[in-house]
C-alpha cells in the first residue's frame, strides 16, 4: 500500500505528530468553507448590478447558503458513520469547489444560486468534523492547544477574506470571488488523501447498509428553519401577520422535531440529534452559550459596519480598516487562549470572554458623533479578544464528560444551534435597530449622520450586551464537579 488509509497505518507511519497533520488537513478544508461564508458578501453590489437584482432577492445570495449550512450541519454524524472520515471529508470538499466554479461561471442568477446552496451544504457538513477530531484525537490537556491553533487558522479567513476579496472584485470583477475558494479545495484534496483516515468515528469501519438517515427529522428541521429565518425576515418589514405565521409554523416544526427525535431513539433508530445529549448539564448549557454566542457574533457583524458607515459617517473604506485589526488580533489570541484553557477551566475562561465581548458591546454608547478613529479599534478589538477566549473552550467544556457514541452527534447539534443563533441574530439586530430608529424618528435614508439614529445604534448595542451577559449564566454552569466515580 503507497499511503496508508485506516487511522491506525496512519498513526504507525507518522507517530506522535500524525494528530497534528489530521489537524492541519481539515483546518484547511474548513478555512475554505468559512471563507466562502463571509466573501461573497463583498460581491453582492457588484452581483446585484449584473443580474439587475433588487435587494431582497441579492439577500439569498447569503441567506441560502447559511441555510443550506445550518441544516447540514445535522447530517455529518450520518455520513461519517457511513462513508467514514475521508469520504465525507472529500465529497464536501468536492462540492464546495463545484460551487466555487460553478458560481463563478454562472450567468444567470438562479444559477449563482444554486451554487450558494450547494456551498453551504459543503460546508454544513465539514464544520464538525474538526471538534470531533479534537475529542478523538488530542488527550484532555492538549484540546485547547489544538482548539486554539485550528481557531487561529480559521478565524484568519473570514479575517483577511473581505480584505482580499475587495482587491479582487476591483480588480477582475465579482466572479472571483467565487474562484476564490478553488486553491484550498484543491490543497485540502490532496491533505485528505495523505492525512485522513478511510474509519468512521472511533476507528470502525464505515457501515453505509446498517446506518439510516432520519430524512423525516431533516424535513421538519429544514421547514422549521426556513419558516423561522423568514419570518424573523417578514418581521423587520411590514408583514406581520405572515411574520407571525411563519414563526408559529417553526415553533411547531421545533415541538415534533423533539417528539420524532425521542421516537427514533425510543424504537431503535438513529436520530439527527439525540436528546440524551441535553439530559448533560454541561452540553445543555455550553449549547445555550452556543445560540447565543452566534447571535452575538454574526449580530456584531452585520451590525458594526452599518454603524461605522451609517451611525458615524464614515466611508466603506474604513470599515476594512477598522475590523482588520481585531480579526488579526483575534487570531493571535485563540492560541494563547487555547493553551490557558488546558490550565484555567473552561467556564472560567468562557464567562471572562462572554463579559469582555458584553463589554465592547456597552462601550459602544460612550462613543458620540465624530469618533475618534483610535476607540472604534479599540473596542471591536476588545470584543475580538473575547471572541478568542470563548472559541478554543466552547466545545470542549461542552462535551466534556460525554459518551463517545454521542461526540458526532454533540458537534453536529451545538455547530447547527450557534450556526442558528447567527442566523436570527443578524435578523433580529436588524429588527431592533429598525425599532429603536422609529422611536428616535430616526432616518436610515439620510445621508449624514444623527444624534437621533446614533442613539438608535447604542441601545441596539446595549441590548446585545445584556443579552451576551446574560449567557454568563450559562457559562458558568458549564463546570463540573470531580466525581471520581463518574462514568
Amino acid at each position: 500500500m503507497k499511503h496508508p488509509a485506516t487511522l491506525a497505518d496512519m498513526q504507525a507511519r507518522y507517530g506522535k505528530r500524525y494528530r497534528w497533520l489530521l489537524l492541519l488537513a481539515v483546518m484547511i478544508g474548513t478555512m475554505a468553507a468559512i471563507m466562502s461564508s463571509t466573501i461573497v458578501n463583498v460581491a453582492i453590489p457588484d452581483m446585484s448590478h449584473h443580474f439587475s437584482l433588487g435587494q431582497e432577492r441579492a439577500h439569498w445570495v447569503s441567506s441560502g447558503f447559511m441555510v443550506a449550512s445550518t441544516v447540514a450541519m445535522l447530517t455529518t454524524p450520518w455520513l461519517l458513520n457511513s462513508f467514514g472520515y475521508r469520504q465525507t471529508y472529500v465529497l464536501s470538499t468536492l462540492m464546495l469547489l463545484a460551487g466555487g466554479v460553478g458560481g463563478g461561471l454562472a450567468n444567470h442568477f438562479g444559477l449563482v444560486l444554486a451554487a450558494r446552496v450547494v456551498e453551504g451544504l459543503a460546508a454544513g457538513i465539514v464544520q464538525p468534523i474538526p471538534a470531533i477530531i479534537i475529542i478523538r484525537a488530542f488527550q484532555p490537556h492538549e484540546r485547547g492547544r489544538a482548539g486554539g491553533i485550528f481557531g487561529m487558522g480559521v478565524v484568519l479567513a473570514p479575517a483577511l477574506g473581505p480584505s482580499i476579496g475587495g482587491l479582487l472584485v476591483e480588480w477582475f470583477g465579482w466572479r472571483s470571488i467565487f474562484f476564490m475558494v478553488a486553491p484550498f479545495c484543491l490543497a485540502s484534496l490532496w491533505l485528505a488523501y495523505r492525512y485522513v483516515p478511510t474509519n468512521a468515528p472511533g476507528g470502525v469501519a464505515p457501515d453505509r447498509h446498517n446506518s439510516r438517515l432520519d430524512w423525516q427529522g431533516l424535513l421538519l428541521c429544514t421547514v422549521g428553519t426556513l419558516c423561522l429565518l423568514n419570518g424573523l425576515v417578514e418581521l423587520h418589514g411590514n408583514a406581520h401577520a405572515s411574520a407571525f405565521v411563519l414563526l408559529g409554523v417553526a415553533l411547531l416544526c421545533v415541538v415534533w422535531f423533539v417528539w420524532w427525535q425521542k421516537r427514533q431513539a425510543q424504537h431503535g433508530g438513529t436520530p439527527l440529534m439525540h436528546m440524551d445529549l441535553f439530559k448533560h448539564r454541561p452540553f445543555a448549557m455550553g449549547s445555550l452559550v452556543a445560540f447565543i454566542y452566534g447571535t452575538a457574533l454574526f449580530g456584531s457583524t452585520y451590525l458594526l459596519p452599518l454603524y461605522i458607515q451609517m451611525g458615524q459617517g464614515l466611508s466603506p473604506a474604513l470599515v476594512g480598516t477598522i475590523m482588520l485589526p481585531a480579526g488579526i488580533v483575534l487570531a493571535v489570541t485563540i492560541p494563547l487562549a487555547g493553551r490557558l484553557s488546558d490550565r484555567i477551566p473552561v467556564h472560567l475562561m468562557i464567562s471572562i470572554g462572554i463579559l469582555l465581548l458584553a463589554a465592547s458591546f456597552a462601550l459602544m454608547d460612550t462613543i458620540g458623533l465624530h469618533a475618534v478613529l483610535w476607540v472604534l479599534v479599540t473596542w471591536t478589538i476588545l470584543g475580538r479578544i473575547g471572541l478568542g477566549f470563548i472559541l478554543p473552550s466552547l466545545n470542549n467544556g461542552a462535551m466534556q464528560g460525554l459518551e463517545h457514541r454521542l461526540i458526532s452527534q454533540a458537534s453536529s447539534a451545538i455547530n447547527f444551534l450557534r450556526m442558528l443563533g447567527g442566523a436570527a441574530g443578524v435578523s433580529l439586530c436588524g429588527i431592533i435597530l429598525q425599532w429603536r430608529m422609529a422611536a428616535h424618528g430616526a432616518h436610515d435614508t439620510a445621508a449624514e449622520p444623527s444624534v437621533a439614529r446614533l442613539a438608535a445604534f447604542d441601545e441596539t448595542f446595549v441590548l446585545l450586551a445584556l443579552v451576551c451577559a446574560l449567557a454568563v449564566l450559562a457559562a458558568w454552569r458549564l463546570r463540573q464537579p470531580a466525581k471520581p466515580n463518574e462514568e
